[in-house]
């Protein structure tokens, strides 16, 4: 009976320990199977190690889905409010950063693994890790068969349920893998095509070693596409963009497409220039322009911009480039740096497939399937988090 369980949980992250918790709290049974030597490895990265853990704004409008309503069931059951409490009723006390990001007041990751390890102590939930799981299969008699490895040793443990919990595809060295997708296609539930979201975008060709000059200035942008837009930095890099900007849209971006950045979204270059002309217009372009940017940024701005002319000179033309290109700064990206520079996977198992009550698969009772490996990828700053854990107890009522 030692190898019998209620369920058991495949990805020691965030939704599965989230999971194996609350299903402990309703007495239930559950085997969690981890395959790195510790559990929680994003966690433990996210925020620069600081975890922002949830966000104060979270909405199904803050995520990138086939269909985003999908998740209102889950975060009616497990809003904002219920992570903040049972974060602070098990030591976990929360202070709000940028955009509504909480953050653990010790600014620790570790801090919140610790208090999971504890609670799955408090609550008998056993976590086996460095288990490599090779095959999930159901039986006749509708029990799950899981077959892992543990120190190259093979063990199959039974359970009435199986949830995967296993991410996605970022990031390779922190046991990233498509197991999730790949037992969702065994089993015939749909897998919307994945790509890296939440990462830095790639420059080349001619206008690579103009971003390149500029690598490490940071600027205050709105950044923009046909779909959506996000006011935040951006930074350039020797190979291209990322920022938080950046990084928000590249979950909107699709190869080949435009996106346009107003390097000065809040002030009007032309209010700016007519003010100058009004005061008799004595002062170069770049001084003006060295009002609002780096040094490095105005001389790369001078490539692009009569940057040596008196402002009074400015003919109609040149001061129509100037207000496109502040304003309107097209960006033609390569390409994105990929599934081990992104934070999240977008795309995953098809919503269609699932019940939004449960997040049981319609076609295989038993099988579950929550966290970042679903169709549901939120935006940079505790989105995601706030997604997992709602998903970890929604499964975990119903296992």
């Amino acid at each position: 009976m030692d190898n019998q369980y209620d369920a058991i949980i495949i990805g020691g992250g965030a939704c599965g320990l989230m999971c194996a918790v609350q299903a402990g709290m309703r007495g239930r049974r559950t085997l969690t199977l981890e395959r790195n030597d510790r559990p929680g490895a994003k966690i433990l990265i996210s925020g620069g190690g600081r975890c922002n853990y949830t966000n104060l704004y979270t909405s199904t409008a803050n995520f990138v889905s086939a269909d985003p309503t999908f998740a209102n069931p889950a975060f009616e059951r497990w809003g904002v409010s219920d992570t903040i409490t049972f974060f602070e009723q098990h030591g976990i006390v929360g202070k709000e950063k940028t955009q509504g990001q909480l953050f653990p007041v010790s600014d620790n990751a570790k801090d919140i693994v610790r208090m999971f390890i504890t609670l799955m102590r408090r609550y008998g939930q056993p976590l086996s890790l460095n288990s490599k799981v090779v095959s999930v299969a159901k039986s006749s008699d509708g029990v799950f068969d899981v077959t892992y490895e543990h120190e190259g040793v093979l063990t199959t443990a039974r359970a009435g349920s199986v949830v995967m919990a296993s991410g996605g595809l970022p990031v390779a060295k922190l046991g990233a893998s498509d197991f999730a997708l790949r037992i969702a296609r065994q089993f015939g539930l749909d897998v919307v095509p994945t790509a890296p979201a939440l990462v830095p975008l790639t420059i080349t060709g001619k206008d690579a070693d103009w971003f390149a000059a500029l690598s490490g200035n940071s600027v205050f942008c709105r950044v923009s596409n046909a779909r959506i837009c996000f006011e935040e930095h951006i930074l350039f890099t020797h190979w291209g963009l990322s920022g938080p900007a950046i990084l928000q849209i590249s979950s909107y971006w699709r190869p080949g497409e435009t996106i346009t950045i107003d390097l000065l979204p809040n002030q009007s270059i032309e209010q700016l220039i007519k003010a100058e002309r009004d005061e008799g217009g004595k002062r170069l372009v770049g001084q003006l322009l060295a009002d609002f940017f780096s040094r490095r940024l105005v001389d790369s701005l001078g490539k692009l911009l009569p940057v040596n002319v008196k402002i009074a000179s400015l003919g109609k033309a040149d001061a129509k480039r100037i207000a496109e290109t502040i304003h309107r700064f097209k960006v033609k990206p390569a390409g994105d740096k990929g599934y081990n520079k992104a934070e999240v996977m977008r795309g995953g198992v098809a919503t269609n497939g699932l019940d939004p009550k449960t997040l049981e698969a319609s076609c295989v009772r038993g099988l579950y399937f929550g966290g970042e490996c679903v169709d549901m990828t939120g935006w940079l700053g505790g989105y995601n988090f706030q997604w997992a854990w709602a998903s970890g107890y929604l499964i975990a009522q119903a296992i």
